[in-house]
C-alpha cells in the first residue's frame, strides 16, 4: 500500500474540493461515484472468476426480478422526495449548526469504501481501511503538532503519538477520561503487585522520577505520590519493568490483573488500596461550557457525574484560571486525585477557546507541588484549526480562492493573538479530541482522538480471540470504546486529507476563510441597525473598544469606523487596506468569535426608549429563532425559510449570575436573577460566504436579519400593548 500515504501535495483548486451550494461539481461527483461502483463490481467479478453466479441472466430478466427492482426504484423516489425537505446544509443561508458541505473526496472515499463494508475492529476484517485509519491517525497527530519520531528514534524508546477514528467526539472524550482514570491508578496497582507477587520480586528496586524531578524507588512512595506519578512515568511503568529488571511480560500479564482497577473494579480497588484516603474520590475538571459527554462518561466509568467539577467562566465564556487554581488547591489540600483537566477549544455554543497555554503552565506549576493530572483538549470543533498554523510546502500554481492574498498563504495571521497562542499549545496536551465530521467537512460518523504518548492507548486495550487471534498485524480495534466501526469513515477522511492537506495550503486555507467570513459577519452585524430601526443587536463578543471600557459614544464611533473601513469594502479592497492600515487590521483580528461561531441577541425599542425587560427580549429572540429554523417538516421540498440559525441560552446555573447579568446589561435590559438569557447562534463554516461568483452574500443575510428582527419586535410589542417609536 505504498501509494496510500498522506503528506503528499494536495489539489490546487479549492473549488474542486466540494460539490458546492448549487451542485456545481455534479458531473464530477457522478463520474467519481460511477467509477467507484464500477471498480467495486469488477473486484467482485475478478475474485475467483469461475465461481457460479447466485442468479442467472434468465432469472434477472424474469418479471419478478424486474418488478422488484422497479419497486426499489419507487421506494427510493419516495425517500428522495422526503430528503428534499432536509436542511440545505451547503447553502450560504445555512448559518445554524457546526457543519457545512462535505468534501468531494470525503464523500467519494466514504461511498467507495462503504461498498466493501469493511469493519475496522480488526485488520483481518479490514486490511485496507485499517491501514487508511492508521495513516489518518498519524496525519491528525502531525496536524496537531505532536512530534512524529523517526523509526530509529522509536527503536530507542522515543515517545510516539497515536490517533484513531471514533464515531464522534463524545466517544473520543469518553475514551480519554477512561484512559486518564486507568493511568492515575496504575502505579498504585503496580506497586501493590510488586510487593505481593514473587514473580515480580526483581522489580522491587524499580525507580521512577517523581513530579518534582527527583528519582525514588517505586515502593518507597506513599499512596498520594503513586496517584500523582508523572504521566509519562506512569504510562511507561510496565515497559520499564521489562526493560530494566528480570521481570517478563508474561510475569506482568499473570499477576497485574489481580490488582488493576480495570479488572477488579473501583469498589474493590478502593477497599484494598485506598482505604486510608478519606477524600480519595477522584475529580475531572471541565469548563462550565463543557459538553454533556463529560458527566455522562463519569457516570459510565463509575466515578459518578458529580466527580466532574465545572470550573467557572470568565467574561468571554472561557475557563477562568483563577477558579481552576482554587479547585486544584482544594484537591491538593484534601489529597483528592485529579484524573484530568479538560480545556475546550471551540465550545459547542460559543466556539470559545479556553486558555490552554495558561492551563498547561498551571499544570507544570502544580506538578512541582506534587499534583499531577492528564491534560485533555476537547477540540471536537477546534482541532482542525491547527492546520492554520502548520507550515505548508512551497505554493503550487493554481486557483487561490479567486483572489490570492496574504490570508490564504498565512491564514493564522487573522486569528486573534489569544486564539493563536492557545492552538499553538496543542502539543502540551496529553490527549486531544477532534472531529473530522465537523471542521474537517467529512461525512458522519467520523470523530477522532489523538494521544501525545501513544502508549496511553494500552491502558484501555481489550482483545477477543475470535476477532484478533493473537495476531501481530497493526490494528486499531483493540483500543477504545467502540467495537465494530465503519472502515468507510477512515476512507473518507483519508481521501479528503490526500487532496486537502492538513496544513496552511489545504484545511488551513479553508478554515482561515471561515474565520475571515465570521469576522466580516460580525462587522456587518454590529453595523446593520441604523437610527430608523426598531431593534438593536448585541454580539456576545465585545468590540475592541468595549473590551477597553469605552464610553457609549466611543463604541458608536468604532461602529461607524467599522462600517466605513470594513463593511463597505469588498474582500479585495479590504485585504489591500490591511497592508496599508495597521489599525484596520488590528480591529479586524479582534472581531468575530474565537473560531467561526458568533452569538448575538436582539432587543427592541418602544416609544419610551429601549426595552428593559429581559423576558420580552427573550421572547423576541425566541420568535426570531422560530422564523429562522425548521419548525414544520415539508415532505418533498426544501424548508420555506430564508435563513437558518440556531439558538441557546446563558443559564446562571452554568455560566454564573454575574456572567449573565453583564451580558444582559450590554443588551440594554435589566437582568432577572435566576433567569436565562436567550440568544441566537450563527456558524460561518462556508469558506465562500464572502467570495461567491457574485461577491459577498453577507449583505443578503443582513437584509434577512433586519426583516426578521423588525417583524419579531413588532409581534412582541403588539402582543404586550407597547407602542413602537415614531
Amino acid at each position: 500500500m505504498k501509494n496510500l500515504k498522506l503528506g503528499r501535495p494536495g489539489g490546487t483548486s479549492p473549488a474542486a474540493w466540494f460539490l458546492g451550494p448549487k451542485a456545481e461539481n455534479h458531473d464530477a461527483l457522478t463520474h467519481l461515484v460511477t467509477r467507484a461502483v464500477a471498480s467495486h463490481a469488477e473486484a467482485r467479478r475478478r475474485y475467483m472468476p469461475n465461481d457460479p453466479e447466485f442468479v442467472s441472466a434468465e432469472e434477472r430478466a424474469a418479471k419478478p426480478h424486474q418488478q422488484t427492482l422497479a419497486l426499489l426504484g419507487d421506494r427510493l423516489n419516495d425517500m428522495l422526495r422526503a430528503l428534499n425537505g432536509s436542511l440545505p446544509l451547503a447553502s450560504y443561508r445555512n448559518q445554524s449548526h457546526m457543519y457545512w458541505d462535505i468534501t468531494l473526496p470525503g464523500s467519494v472515499g466514504y461511498f467507495a469504501a462503504m461498498l466493501y463494508n469493511q469493519n475496522n475492529v480488526a485488520t483481518e476484517a479490514s486490511p485496507v481501511t485499517t491501514h487508511l485509519e492508521i495513516e489518518v491517525g498519524e496525519d491528525l497527530c502531525r496536524m496537531l503538532g505532536f512530534e512524529i519520531p523517526t523509526s530509529d528514534a522509536r527503536a530507542t524508546g522515543a515517545i510516539a503519538p497515536w490517533g484513531h477514528i471514533t464515531c464522534d467526539g463524545s466517544i473520543a472524550n469518553g475514551e480519554a477520561m477512561w484512559a486518564a482514570r486507568n493511568l492515575t491508578y496504575l502505579p498504585v496497582a503496580v506497586a501493590a503487585a510488586i510487593r505481593a507477587e514473587e514473580r515480580l520480586s526483581d522489580a522491587r528496586n524499580l525507580t521512577v522520577q517523581t513530579t518534582d524531578g527527583t528519582r525514588a524507588r517505586l515502593l518507597e512512595l506513599d499512596t498520594w505520590q503513586l496517584l500523582n506519578l508523572p504521566v509519562d512515568q506512569a504510562i511507561g511503568l510496565t515497559r520499564r519493568m521489562v526493560s530494566t529488571t528480570g521481570v517478563t511480560s508474561a510475569d506482568i500479564e499473570a499477576t497485574l490483573p489481580k490488582y488493576a482497577l480495570q479488572n477488579i473494579g473501583i469498589l474493590d480497588f478502593y477497599r484494598r488500596h485506598l482505604s486510608e484516603m478519606p477524600n480519595g474520590s477522584p475529580v475531572v475538571m471541565v469548563p462550565a461550557t463543557a459538553h454533556y459527554s463529560w458527566p455522562k462518561t463519569a457516570a459510565m466509568i463509575g466515578i459518578g457525574a458529580s466527580a466532574v467539577w465545572p470550573i467557572a467562566l470568565d467574561a468571554d465564556g472561557r475557563m477562568d484560571t483563577v477558579a481552576l487554581r482554587r479547585a486544584l488547591d482544594r484537591c491538593l489540600a484534601e489529597k483528592r486525585p485529579v484524573l484530568q483537566v479538560v480545556a475546550v477549544v471551540g465550545s459547542t455554543e460559543e466556539s470559545a477557546v479556553d486558555p490552554l497555554a495558561e492551563i498547561a503552565d498551571i499544570r507544570d506549576e502544580y506538578r512541582q507541588m506534587g499534583l499531577e493530572f492528564a491534560l485533555h483538549v476537547d477540540g471536537a470543533w477546534g482541532g482542525y484549526f491547527a492546520a492554520m498554523l502548520r507550515e505548508a510546502p512551497p505554493p503550487q500554481p493554481g486557483d487561490e480562492f479567486r483572489a490570492p492574498n496574504a490570508f490564504d498563504r498565512m491564514p493564522d495571521q487573522q486569528l486573534s493573538d489569544y486564539v493563536r497562542r492557545q492552538i499553538a499549545a496543542y502539543p502540551r496536551a496529553d490527549s486531544i479530541t477532534l472531529d473530522p465530521h465537523k471542521s474537517g467537512f467529512i461525512p458522519y460518523p467520523a470523530g477522532g482522538l489523538c494521544y501525545r504518548n501513544g502508549d496511553m492507548r494500552d491502558l484501555i486495550s481489550y482483545t477477543a480471540d475470535v476477532v484478533f487471534h493473537g495476531g501481530t498485524e497493526p490494528t486499531v480495534g483493540v483500543y477504545g470504546i467502540e467495537g465494530s466501526k465503519p472502515g468507510a469513515a477512515a476512507a473518507g477522511v483519508y481521501l479528503s486529507h490526500s487532496m486537502i492537506p492538513t496544513d496552511r495550503s489545504g484545511y488551513g486555507r479553508l478554515l482561515g476563510r471561515c474565520i475571515f467570513n465570521n469576522k466580516r459577519f460580525h462587522a456587518a452585524l454590529v453595523a446593520m441597525p441604523d437610527a430608523g430601526d426598531i431593534f438593536t443587536v448585541t454580539p456576545f463578543k465585545p468590540l475592541p473598544v468595549e473590551r477597553a471600557g469605552g464610553t457609549p459614544s466611543e463604541i458608536a464611533a468604532q461602529i461607524d469606523y467599522i462600517r466605513r473601513e470594513i463593511v463597505d469594502l469588498d474582500n479585495d479592497a479590504l485585504i489591500e487596506k490591511f497592508t496599508l492600515d495597521e489599525k484596520v487590521r488590528a480591529i479586524f483580528k479582534e472581531l468575530g468569535g474565537d473560531l467561526s461561531i458568533l452569538n448575538y441577541a436582539f432587543n427592541f425599542r418602544t416609544i419610551d426608549g429601549p426595552n428593559r425587560d429581559m423576558a420580552l427580549m427573550n421572547e423576541m429572540n425566541d420568535a426570531m429563532f422560530h422564523m429562522m429554523s425548521v419548525q414544520t417538516y415539508h415532505a418533498g421540498r426544501p424548508p420555506e425559510v430564508e435563513m437558518f440559525v440556531t439558538a441557546s441560552a446563558f443559564a446562571p446555573q452554568a455560566y454564573g449570575q454575574d456572567f449573565v447579568s453583564a451580558y444582559a446589561r450590554r443588551c440594554g435590559v435589566d437582568p432577572t436573577p435566576g433567569d436565562s438569557l436567550r440568544f441566537l447562534i450563527s456558524t460561518t463554516q462556508n469558506p465562500w460566504l464572502t467570495a461567491t461568483s457574485e461577491g459577498s452574500f453577507v449583505p443578503t443575510l443582513m437584509r434577512i436579519l433586519r426583516r426578521t428582527a423588525t417583524r419579531a419586535a413588532q409581534q412582541v410589542m403588539q402582543r404586550h400593548g407597547l407602542t413602537p417609536p415614531q
